[in-house]
């Protein structure tokens, strides 16, 4: 009886993974033609064509789709059995970088209180916040990123994850803004004035205007800007209304004096935001990994959004 040709099994796992020959390719560090010759391998060991065409891209057989999880948790336990044995932690000689990708909000938020907590007990690590131009697991499969952290979105089932908390979204304009004046905040008022939206990839439509849609209402989008700082600095001087999560609105309370913005319960129902950190299977047992997910996960429950406040 032939035993399997075991080397297979790494590019099987990156193949499904990655959908596409020249992807695969790339993250084994070989051409594309050897891939192409490796798939032919692989669709004889498995009896089934695996990956097809679709127009202009390629897409697994319901056979692959079937196989895809199976072969990274073989993939992952193969590299753990043939790792060595990792000594025992110890923080304060530990020198090491990790890249967590982020948005800028999160970093605002929590990035002091993680970074301090990090230095107290490992002065040797530095942490480098790198940002999410696209939501792609590539990053993490690579290794080019250690943690990801935001809105789960877009990632291969392979991906673990831990949820660190829930944050809500809220409204934000400056003192003295007309919309606060006289009394409740209705959907109608609240969608009369203009708005400043956040939006990394510049898209103007969100949950919000979902809400407002089935009421009949459309708000009045006077500017589109790439992160919730820059919504905050137009806000400042303008008579538009900006809409942040209730986590980053609270950091900015603190560091500006009183009377300079004001925060208000929007007027209609938004989801809630689950936010995550995610990363690679291969960095499952690493104990200096496990801990940093640890520092990340009780810096986020420590300043917890739900308990948050609008003054």
């Amino acid at each position: 009886m032939n035993e399997p040709d075991f080397n297979l099994l790494l590019a099987l796992d990156a193949l499904l993974s990655e959908a596409s020959v020249a992807g695969a390719a790339r993250r084994l560090g070989l051409s594309a033609s050897a891939m192409s010759r490796t798939l032919s391998r692989l669709r004889t060991a498995t009896g089934d064509p695996l990956l097809v065409r679709a127009g202009r891209r390629m897409v697994l057989t319901p056979h692959a789709q079937a196989i895809q999880q199976r072969a990274n948790s073989a993939t992952l336990e193969a590299r753990l059995v043939l790792t060595p044995v990792v000594s025992a932690l110890t923080l304060p000689a530990l020198e090491r970088t990790f890249t967590l990708r982020t948005n800028e909000g999160f970093i605002e938020t929590f990035g002091p209180c993680l970074i301090n907590a990090v230095a107290a007990v490992a002065p040797g690590v530095c942490l480098c916040f790198v940002p999410k131009a696209e939501k792609d697991a590539a990053p993490l499969r690579e290794g080019r990123v250690d943690l990801e952290i935001g809105v789960l979105s877009g990632m291969g089932p392979e991906i673990r994850l831990q949820a660190l908390f829930r944050d809500h979204f809220v409204g934000m304009v400056r003192q003295g803004h007309p919309l606060l004046q006289t009394g409740e905040v209705s959907a109608e008022r609240y969608a009369a004035f203009g708005h400043v939206v956040s939006s990394r990839h510049g898209k103007a439509q969100g949950p919000v205007d979902i809400a407002l849609a089935e009421l009949g209402l459309q708000r009045n989008i006077a500017a589109i800007v790439p992160g919730y700082s820059a919504a905050m600095s137009v806000v400042q001087h303008a008579d538009l209304i900006a809409q942040v999560p209730a986590s980053w609105f609270a950091n900015q309370q603190a560091r500006f004096p009183e009377g300079v913005f004001q925060g208000f319960a929007l007027p209609v129902k938004t989801p809630p935001i689950t936010v995550s950190q995610m990363w690679h299977p291969r960095m499952e047992m690493d104990p200096a990994h496990r801990w940093l997910r640890q520092q990340v996960l009780s810096v986020c429950q420590t300043l917890e959004p739900e308990s948050f406040s609008l003054r």
